[in-house]
């Protein structure tokens, strides 16, 4: 049986995930969930993953959520080039490190500005407030500092001379704002020439295909129709606001 990949390119695990199995060939089926849709929440999939998140992966009789140990599980599966997870103990460690960290910092803060900035006030038709807002993106620059003055200091990757997993997992919560329209890269010469190495260390195909729907996350919030998020509205305002 086939590996079979659930995911949803909007969201920066799944894409990291995508990413990484199109880039080492792995081959797998791609089977494709709205979150926004509420797809997550369906029966068939709650046997995939009953914590009804994606990505998951199903292997067989083997399945598994959470994008960090999906990765980790493939490139062990299907030997992937080391460089990615490295074997090189203090190396494989400065990946871990970013990796363990990312889960309460810059994950967060990326989702947080999409739904300020875009999802909340466009489809949901609720005002944010400034305050909210400036707060947010404080923590994503106080983020951001961290990955070019701790994570990347002088190196061309997070671990040395090549991309690994860490960068990977970076530049696709980073992608997230982005997508909002808010231009992360400017003033940043150090992490827009960063965001050009990992592209170009990806395949700037690859790299673009998989963050098509988050770029034109805008257009997307625009056509929406907001009753399609009623299903967690509330959920969703309890945590931002």
């Amino acid at each position: 049986m086939v590996l079979e990949i659930y995911l949803d390119l909007i969201s920066q695990p799944c894409r990291s995930v995508y990413i990484f199995a199109k880039k080492n060939n792995i081959p797998f089926e791609y089977k494709k969930l709205s979150l926004m849709a509420g797809e997550h929440y369906g029966e068939d999939f709650g046997k995939i993953n009953i914590m009804r998140k994606v990505p998951a992966i199903r292997d067989g009789d083997f399945c598994m959520g959470e994008s960090i140990a999906i990765m980790q599980y493939l490139a062990e599966k299907y030997a992937t080039p080391d460089h990615w997870y490295p074997a090189d103990l203090q190396k494989r460690a400065r990946v871990n490190e970013y990796l363990a960290w990312q889960h309460s910092a810059m994950r967060p803060h990326g989702s947080k500005i999409l739904w300020l900035k875009l999802m909340i006030p466009k489809v949901m038709g609720v005002e944010i407030p400034k305050e909210k807002m400036d707060a947010a993106i404080e923590d994503l620059d106080s983020s951001l500092k961290l990955i070019e003055e701790k994570f990347l200091q002088d190196r061309p990757f997070f671990a040395g001379e090549e991309i690994s997993l860490a960068d990977l997992v970076a530049i696709v919560e980073i992608m997230q704002p982005v997508g909002a329209g808010l231009d992360v890269f400017e003033g940043r010469p150090k992490l827009s020439a960063w965001k050009d190495r990992v592209r170009a260390a990806i395949g700037a195909e690859l790299f673009d295909e998989a963050h098509r729907e988050i770029l034109a996350a805008q257009e997307m919030a625009n056509n929406m129709d907001g009753s399609k998020l009623q299903h967690f509205k509330a959920k969703i305002l309890k945590i931002f606001l």
